[in-house]
């Protein structure tokens, strides 16, 4: 009996042992398909990766010629444009603008910065520091390899009747329509603020887009579009609303005035046919009185362009004309301008441009000089 018994401790003994290895080896089998399936999920996402990086960006170069004033090579700008992705979720994009001024010296600045997220496949949620969506000129064409023209229209540059730039929260996206697309973005933002010129009088309105709303007056606006694909027809109305004030100081110190009224209104075309290029802007900007003010007087930025281009079947020369005007509560910065350009286009991304501008001043007493412009533009 007593053997019969160390027999059958020795039995289970070896079973459990058995049981003990296998399980062992059970465990360590499915430690390996585990990290197999994690190698797998790797290069799963090595072959269809879910973050894209995307570098893009422009550059400019040539001369420009102003008459009464000596003629000068120059840098016109560095702009890259940088994009990250998340799958279809949510996108970082942000241009930086390199510039070299006069006296050879470098600055750099950020064009625009926004996170974007993807809501569905007919809006984005956009916040940061982006392009005003007013009119088509700033958002869509300003960049030097896109402009026809060496030169922006009058009225359309920094600080002038169209706006630059707004940092806030905007809605943005599209949606079929009959026979086109319709194309909305809606908005709020820090809005505008006005540069005081000594001693009783505004200056400009100034749109960077500002950091920080020193007055707490926020603006809202967007615009509205529809593109008509069988006609190569894109038209759009902009507006927005709300107060400004004039800012004083210096960085770290600044002060703001007494608040005032602020709108501004837009209207955009744009017309394809047969290597016709046509587009035309209007854009207006306008603050209101304000008898509190150390400057009571408000006034108008207004300014418009029509613009066509043509490229020459199975040529790489292309001509455009473009005429623009500019109006202020100031005289001498006033400007009506007809600009005539050759280009050579190269490639889809790269352009020689020729211009010449025939420069006015209509207020009496008011003279404005005639310009050459000589581009070479690259996108990337």
């Amino acid at each position: 009996m007593k053997i019969k018994s160390i027999t059958l401790a020795c039995m289970l003994g070896l079973v459990a042992s058995t049981s003990a290895t296998a399980a062992s080896e059970l465990e360590k089998l499915r430690s390996e398909v585990d990290a197999l399936n994690a190698k797998a999920q790797e290069w799963e996402e090595w072959k269809a990766p879910k973050t894209l990086v995307h570098l893009a960006g422009y550059a400019d170069v040539g001369y420009s010629d102003t008459e009464g004033e000596p003629g000068s090579f120059n840098v016109g700008t560095f702009s890259p444009i940088f994009h990250y992705q998340y799958s279809e979720t949510v996108m970082l994009e942000a241009e930086l603008e390199f510039n070299i001024n006069e006296a050879g010296a470098g600055s750099v600045g950020v064009d625009y910065l926004t996170i974007d997220y993807f809501m569905n496949d007919y809006a984005a949620l956009i916040m940061g520091k982006f392009l005003s969506p007013l009119g088509q000129f700033r958002q869509n064409l300003h960049p030097s390899w896109i402009n026809k023209m060496a030169s922006a229209p009058v009225g359309f540059g920094h600080d002038q009747a169209a706006p630059n730039a707004e940092v806030g929260l905007m809605v943005k996206g599209g949606f079929p329509t009959g026979n086109g697309t319709s194309n909305y973005a809606v908005y709020v933002g820090n809005g505008p603020t006005l540069e005081l010129e000594a001693p009783d009088e505004i200056e400009m309105i100034e749109t960077p887009g500002l950091n920080k709303d020193g007055d707490g007056k926020k603006v809202v606006g967007g615009r509205y579009g529809i593109f008509i694909p069988n006609q190569q027809l894109d038209i759009g109305i902009s507006a927005a609303t709300g107060e400004t004030s004039i800012r004083t100081g210096s960085t770290g110190s600044y002060a703001y005035d007494t608040a005032r009224s602020y709108d501004a209104v837009g209207f955009d075309f744009a017309w394809r046919v047969m290597g016709l290029d046509l587009r035309g802007e209007y854009i207006k900007q306008e603050v209101g009185d304000q008898a509190a003010s150390v400057a009571a007087t408000g006034g108008e930025w207004e300014a418009w362009y029509v613009q066509a281009a043509y490229k020459f079947d199975s040529s790489n020369w292309e001509v455009a004309i473009r005429q623009s005007q500019y109006d202020t509560p100031h005289a001498s910065v006033d400007r009506e301008q007809t600009a005539i350009g050759v280009n050579y286009v190269f490639a889809s991304n790269f352009i020689a441009k020729f211009n010449y501008e025939i420069n006015e001043n209509p207020n009496a007493g008011q003279t404005a000089g005639d310009r050459v412009l000589v581009q070479l533009a690259y996108g990337f």
